[in-house]
């Protein structure tokens, strides 16, 4: 059994999953839309992720504002969480996703990786931080 990640973006959806011992997060891919309010076709690809992967659990990343305000994202985001509830028949969880996409940029560019390249896997990177998080939190908590 694993824990997805994901970071949901207007027109990508970062995709990260743990290691079987929920210890380690791990970037998986990357889904794209053409239409920002047609998200059938993404929750269809992670119906079939989680149904290979044997995915027990879903953290999707929350937008907050830095000042701790739910900006216009954030209703986006919930309305993708309860569908993705209601399809799936998967729990999800949201997580405070704030700095997730700057640590991802941080770690790409200290690996020296090239601006196109970054914008080709930052979505996936930020889905691995939000992941990591939570699942360093739930070890902590034990």
């Amino acid at each position: 059994m694993r824990i997805m990640g994901l970071d949901f973006g207007s027109h990508t959806t970062g995709v990260a999953i743990s290691d079987p011992l929920l210890i380690i997060s791990n970037p998986l891919t990357i889904i794209r839309r053409q239409d920002p309010n047609n998200i059938k076709d993404t929750i269809k690809q992670l119906l079939d992720i989680c149904q290979k992967q044997e995915i027990k659990e879903i953290v999707l990343g929350l937008p907050k504002n830095m000042n701790n305000t739910l900006g216009a994202r954030v209703e986006a985001t919930i309305n993708f969480k309860t569908k993705l509830e209601q399809k799936l028949k998967i729990p999800v969880s949201l997580w405070d996703e704030r700095l997730s996409t700057v640590a991802a940029t941080n770690a790409l560019l200290e690996a020296d990786v090239s601006r196109a390249k970054r914008s080709k896997v930052i979505d996936k990177v930020a889905a691995v931080i939000i992941l990591q998080n939570y699942l360093d939190s739930k070890r902590i908590k034990s």
